[in-house]
């Protein structure tokens, strides 16, 4: 790897932790056939009543892996898996990867544009999803690559009685979907019964061979499809393990509410859980009293999430009914964590919660507080095993003197290979193994790096990545709008939320609640605006740009306030 012994950081690192290790290069999917040959009998997985062991769930992903190469699915075709955190979910994710494939998660709160957009991308050729967004999913197949459509259920894994009160709820309330299986539409758990459970062996070059592409939210333009290879993501699942030294295998509970569709869930949930023959205690959704239910009953050590989760948490009510002692830590990623929050919930628990940094690009983890020893409050913590850490100006792309601000870049075995079909984007952002991370940060003397503000306009919003752009092009498609920005504003519990400006087109009559459903019919849910703010004209440059950041201001001012005064 690289020489990291002059680093600051290094001085911090924890006796337990090394600097550098030697990652294998092998297949992503030998973290479960190695953790069911070890540990066939423990529980993987806990849904809802239902436990599925280490053993059924290898043999799971094997027919589901041999099913799809009976599909004519191969080593590098694209597989798009759209569920929440079910067990279906990680037996495709673990399937398509036993045969070499490319696993393209997507997140089931897309609608029909944004999917077709990411399936045509990445040219998936199967997709896996619930039976509740079948509709959905078949209505964009003609415009898509997509050779077969494999529906599964909620109630396919739930524990008897619940999969039948499940359906009973479904057909009462009119939601029960009316599927016709053929030859390309065609159900998980049959393609399961009728494929071999026997090992697949496809050999990949862990280095170059794909395992994942993810598709995150730039600040301008289309979502781009993040290439990460298998070497990636096993390095980054084991520097997470390396971090959390004290985990034992075999003994820990992962409480799974971070959605798997996301990268920060993926790896320091899925991977990790996997990886340490952990038991994932998956949570389709999250709700505050599902989840307080589930750490006060089923004891869970390990609970990653976004700081809007453990808001809800320390907020809730009833919070001192819940017995939450079993919390060893929390990792908190996908946005900045309040300093409140963490010593809030730290006493509540007893249990550490630190605060990290990462991106979809670095698979994603590459800061971190220590756990155990000591942290800076305000700070994203230090740079995992193997990472090289540098703060340049983002203009000549020199390191600047320690203490000073300039843009974030990082280095490591978990940085990506590159953008999908996107050659002069991954030029952008990648130069000599550097990954411009896009957020102005500082570093100081003991090798601590703070995120002082983004050099775009990236909002996240509980943890979800969400472009200005792609809104802003949904409000121009309505009929009544002349004009939109759409921003990030301050928001306690998202920490930011989507706000919109609209100047509307002379005599039109639009109004918000117009504006909130004509997109609730074009984005998922999250990148809906909440605020809407109209205005006569927009403040913009002599070339007509609009400017952005003074229409942010002006939005947060006072009302009455005579913005010409200044005062």
């Amino acid at each position: 790897m690289f020489d990291l012994s002059g680093q600051p950081w290094i001085g911090q690192y924890p006796a337990s932790v090394p600097p550098t290790y030697d990652y294998p290069h092998h297949h992503l999917a030998k973290f479960l056939e190695d953790s069911a040959a070890r540990h066939g009998d423990h529980p993987a997985l806990y849904f809802m009543g239902r436990t599925v062991t280490y053993r059924s769930l290898l043999e799971s992903a094997r027919r589901f892996a041999n099913g799809l190469l009976g599909l004519g699915v191969r080593k590098g075709d694209r597989v798009a898996v759209m569920l929440p955190n079910c067990p279906q979910a990680v037996i495709a994710y673990y399937g398509t990867l036993l045969i070499g494939g490319v696993v393209v998660m997507t997140n089931p709160l897309y609608m029909p544009r944004e999917l077709e957009y990411q399936l045509n991308d990445a040219d998936a050729k199967l997709i896996v999803t619930l039976d509740l967004l079948c509709e959905r999913v078949q209505g964009v197949m003609p415009a898509t690559g997509l050779g077969h459509l494999v529906v599964t259920s909620l109630a396919d894994y739930l524990p008897f009685p619940k999969n039948v009160l499940y359906g009973l709820k479904l057909r009462k309330d009119g939601q029960k979907p009316d599927i016709v299986y053929g030859e390309r539409v065609l159900s998980f758990s049959r393609l399961l019964k009728t494929s071999s459970p026997e090992a697949v062996d496809v050999q990949v070059d862990a280095g170059s061979d794909l395992a994942l592409i993810q598709y995150t939210g730039g600040t301008t333009g289309r979502p781009k499809g993040v290439m990460l290879t298998h070497l990636n993501l096993v390095a980054n699942t084991i520097q997470s393990r390396l971090w959390a030294y004290r985990t034992k295998e075999a003994q820990e509970k992962y409480l799974a509410a971070l959605p798997f569709f996301h990268v920060f869930g993926m790896t320091v949930l899925m991977n990790q859980s996997v990886y340490l023959a952990g038991t994932l205690l998956l949570i389709p959704r999250f709700r505050v009293e599902d989840v307080l239910k589930t750490i006060h009953k089923c004891r869970p050590t390990v609970f990653p999430g976004a700081p809007t989760m453990y808001i809800s948490l320390i907020n809730h009510p009833d919070i001192r009914r819940y017995d939450l002692s079993s919390i060893e830590f929390c990792i908190s990623g996908a946005a900045p964590l309040p300093h409140e929050v963490q010593e809030r919930f730290e006493s509540l628990t007893g249990g550490k919660l630190i605060e990290g940094y990462g991106l979809t690009e670095a698979s994603p983890v590459t800061h971190a507080n220590n756990i155990w020893e000591a942290r800076k409050l305000g700070s994203i913590g230090i740079p995992f095993p193997d990472t090289e850490a540098r703060i340049v100006d983002p203009q000549s792309g020199e390191e600047v003197p320690q203490g000073q601000i300039g843009e974030l870049v990082v280095r490591g075995p978990q940085v990506m290979a590159g953008y999908w079909k996107r050659p002069d984007e991954t030029a952008k952002v990648l130069k000599d193994g550097w990954l411009s991370t896009g957020d102005m940060a500082r570093m100081d003397e003991d090798g601590y790096f703070f995120i002082l503000d983004r050099r775009k306009d990236l909002i996240i919003a509980g943890g979800y990545n969400i472009y200005p752009r792609e809104v802003e092009e949904v409000l121009f498609e309505h009929p009544d709008v002349e004009e939109a920005v759409v921003a990030g504003v301050s928001d306690p519990y998202r920490g930011e939320t989507v706000k919109a400006f609209i100047v509307l087109k002379q005599g039109a009559a639009a109004d918000e609640e117009s504006l909130k459903r004509w997109c609730k019919e074009r984005l998922a849910v999250y990148k809906v605006p909440k605020i809407f703010e109209f205005r006569e004209s927009f403040p913009k440059t002599m070339v007509g740009k609009v400017l952005r950041r003074r229409l942010i201001e002006e939005g947060q001012e006072p009302p009455g306030k005579d913005k010409d005064q200044g005062a």
